[in-house]
């Protein structure tokens, strides 16, 4: 792979570049199609790992992908300036690597469905064991049953950036290829051997062959129909790591499922105590100057990310040719060593061993569970059976972009449905949920809402 091919500003949905002037560049203009669309600004409520308190705010899906983006940006400029100064790489978009990084940032979990990725679980195991199980048989593509039994979030964020809804354009967000191809982590079909994750559903798969042919992006040696990943997708990887490790940890201080004092502890561990002496004084100096216990440790969680942020950017130079050659092996996080990787590590115990497993995050899988599997059984089923009394009350539901002929194939009836389930917020796929099972009418019925 070469960077002269790599970045590219051709969309998708066009077959040459587009040659309108603008006073921003391509991939600033890629990043506020993503700001100014409905689809990132129902990321404001859907959950990241904790459920929406009301009291103390925490992450959601918005939050998180900005703070991704941001660190993305800086990364990307890192390799920007690397780039111009050390492998004079001729073209001239290189100058704007922290633009498209910071857009790829912004779209990695546009795909994601509500509850987190216990919604990826509910939608998965509906078909795989529940009610869904009796559309296999009606389904004879086994690759597109897998799409469905083990559904992927990363796969649906190409879909929705690429994908030519009811009434909308071709090429769907019309984004640069190369932002798009920095956002598929997993550059492979489901049911591909060895691999645990996929990049694009079946439906995707020809838009993927035909920007990984653009951009040079090739098959792994002795590994077909697994491509190497686009280089920026290392630095859109390890911006999503460093957010969600280190910020989940500050969440759950401030929902007092870790104490201040591990939580310090967690943070204070990324820094050697003898190589980074001063830094550590310098902490010391500003929280006895700062007394708030959130404010010490958002210091201290601030430059966990800067020495995170040159961390990765150097593993990434160091390594810049395996990268560009398909040999780079895992992520730019676990090459992290020394006292960072030693509290990368810590981190992700804590996450596990106590923050995973909380209550409160159990709450909203068991809430995502119940609620997707009825949405899904009944709109399902409505698509499936149009004529019926009760489907015709339920399809004025789905909006005209998910609208699908009668005729048209199964896979594609049911692939509708998911692309509204996976679109809604939490509190929408709550509130239709009470809705299609009657809970709102009960509810007024029985004095729980005002009447005249």
């Amino acid at each position: 792979m070469n960077w002269e091919r790599l970045l590219s500003g051709k969309r998708t949905g066009q077959s040459v570049p587009s040659k309108e002037e603008h006073d921003r560049s391509i991939f600033q203009r890629d990043y506020d199609r993503l700001i100014f669309s409905s689809p990132f600004r129902r990321l404001q409520d859907k959950t990241q790992v904790f459920p929406l308190p009301g009291s103390i705010f925490v992450h959601n899906r918005l939050t998180h992908s900005l703070e991704v983006a941001s660190v993305g940006r800086s990364l990307g400029n890192n390799i920007s300036q690397f780039l111009k100064d050390e492998e004079k790489v001729k073209n001239p978009l290189v100058r704007e690597l922290g633009s498209v990084t910071a857009a790829a940032c912004l779209a990695h979990d546009m795909g994601n469905p509500p509850f987190g990725h216990s919604g990826e679980k509910a939608i998965s195991l509906f078909f795989k064991i529940g009610e869904g199980q009796k559309y296999r048989e009606l389904i004879s593509d086994d690759a597109v049953w897998r799409d469905l039994i083990d559904f992927e979030g990363n796969a649906n964020a190409l879909r929705l950036l690429t994908h030519q809804f009811a009434g909308r354009r071709k090429g769907g967000f019309g984004m640069t290829l190369t932002t798009v191809a920095s956002v598929v982590k997993y550059p492979y079909a489901s049911g591909t051997k060895g691999m645990k994750k996929y990049g694009f559903f079946q439906s995707e798969k020809e838009t993927y062959l035909r920007i990984a042919d653009e951009l040079g992006l090739e098959e792994r040696p002795g590994m077909p129909g697994v491509f190497m990943r686009h280089p920026l997708v290392y630095l859109v990887e390890a911006a999503d790591d460093i957010c969600y490790q280190v910020m989940d940890i500050e969440d759950a201080h401030k929902l007092g499922i870790i104490s201040a004092a591990q939580t310090r502890s967690l943070f204070l561990a990324f820094f050697d105590s003898e190589l980074e002496r001063d830094r550590l004084e310098r902490i010391e100096e500003v929280c006895r100057e700062v007394t708030d216990t959130n404010e010490q440790i958002a210091f201290i969680r601030a430059l966990v990310i800067g020495k995170l942020v040159r961390e990765c950017s150097d593993i990434f130079i160091t390594n810049h040719e395996a990268i560009l050659h398909g040999e780079f092996k895992g992520s730019l996080i676990e090459a992290l060593s020394g006292a960072a990787g030693e509290g990368m590590k810590g981190c992700v115990a804590t996450g596990f061993d106590t923050i995973y497993c909380h209550p409160s995050v159990k709450e909203i899988e068991i809430a995502g569970f119940r609620i997707l599997g009825s949405l899904l059984k009944e709109f399902t089923h409505a698509v499936m059976k149009p004529e019926e009394h009760f489907s015709g009350l339920l399809l004025p539901f789905i909006p005209q972009q998910y609208s699908v002929k009668p005729d048209a194939p199964v896979h594609h009836k049911i692939q509708t449905v998911l692309d509204f389930v996976s679109g809604m917020t939490d509190l929408y796929a709550l509130d239709l949920y009470r809705k299609i099972n009657g809970q709102n009418v009960t509810a007024r019925r029985f004095g729980a809402f005002p009447t005249k």
